[in-house]
């Protein structure tokens, strides 16, 4: 076998088991973990607008609303939900070529009102750029959601 496919095979497998330490996640004081420096990270409670992306938005109560993100989670390919707290969920979400993890963080604060506003935190374990794939993965979160409540 020629030493490229070798190497390039070496890398391949070193890679495919790379899955990362998960970041220390939860809730302290109201909000989800800051996002790195790095630009694979977004959050709804950042405030620069490179990490920076818009709540989710449910209606109904937080229970409904967290049912609802839940049978999305449950249809995302290599999703895995890790912890679900009356105001809280976090998921694993595994790449499919080199099974990179990224962890995503949902938090559900008291609004008293019908509106529920879900703070959304999603961040690689690994690597610099993302490629946007956080961002848009929030966005398919969102519209999922969309779709749910319409049913």
């Amino acid at each position: 076998m020629p030493i490229k496919a070798m190497t390039l095979l070496a890398t391949v497998a070193l890679l495919a088991g790379c899955a990362g330490t998960p970041a220390k996640l939860g809730i302290e004081n109201g909000q989800l973990p800051q996002c790195p420096a790095k630009p694979n990270c977004v959050s709804s409670q950042a405030n620069d607008p490179q990490h920076h992306i818009a709540p989710l938005l449910g209606t109904g109560t937080p229970a409904q609303v967290q049912a609802q993100l839940l049978r999305v989670l449950g249809e995302i390919d290599r999703s895995k939900v890790v912890v679900v707290q009356d105001d809280y969920i976090s998921a694993e979400i595994t790449s499919r070529i080199f099974r990179f993890v990224d962890d995503v963080a949902f938090y559900f604060p008291a609004t008293g009102s019908t509106e529920t506003v879900v703070q959304v935190r999603s961040a690689s374990r690994l690597g610099h750029s993302d490629l946007g794939v956080n961002r848009e993965r929030v966005e398919l979160i969102r519209d999922r959601m969309k779709a749910v409540r319409t049913q």
